[in-house]
């Protein structure tokens, strides 16, 4: 999502009004099953709950892409049972997590998300985004340690096309993904690449 995330190309992104999104989906009711919130991180939008409440309402199931910044809200979501499936970003182990996001993180945040989500109270996955030079092996089975015990953890390996394009990026070669999935997979119910 490179033109979501990237300074110079948000300011070339336009603003699309709620009715319009909302008239949208008027027109696809019975074509579509559900509505994914993605980013960006949907959560910092100021009012995400009153949206997705209007969403819910037309009856479209709604999965939730998340980095986890924002646990009070995610809580509400739950609570409330707005959401169907929440898709949480897990981008480093703890001692990493600023370096490899560029921004400043409150871990207690982060971990309290987790903490929801391991709740089970909605369905669930965690995921990690392998990018060579970014995270290794020792990185993952430490993210692993930090998650266990959690429903899924899917194993992303990272693929250099729109956003890092232009740093030399190679993505981790098959072997090297089992070779991380097989040390990481026993602390989870489900562990898999995609």
């Amino acid at each position: 999502n490179s033109e979501l995330v990237l300074p110079e190309k948000i300011k070339k992104q336009p603003l699309i009004p709620e009715k319009e999104v909302l008239d949208f989906l008027k027109k696809r009711k019975g074509l579509l099953e559900g509505v994914v919130l993605t980013g960006g991180e949907p959560l910092k939008q100021k009012d995400i709950i009153s949206f997705i409440k209007k969403i819910r309402k037309m009856g479209f199931l709604i999965k939730l892409d998340t980095n986890g910044f924002y646990p009070e809200k995610l809580r509400k979501l739950i609570k409330e049972k707005l959401i169907d499936y929440i898709a949480m970003d897990i981008k480093a182990p703890p001692k990493k997590y600023e370096k490899i996001t560029g921004v400043k993180v409150d871990l207690k945040k982060i971990e309290k998300s987790i903490s929801l989500l391991k709740e089970g109270k909605v369905d669930y996955e965690f995921r990690t985004t392998l990018v060579p030079g970014f995270l290794n092996k020792k990185d993952v089975i430490e993210i692993a340690r930090w998650i266990k015990g959690a429903k899924r953890y899917y194993l992303q390996n990272f693929k250099n096309e729109k956003t890092l394009s232009s740093l030399k990026i190679k993505s981790y070669s098959q072997e090297e993904l089992l070779d991380i999935l097989k040390a990481v997979a026993p602390f989870f119910d489900l562990c898999q690449l995609r």
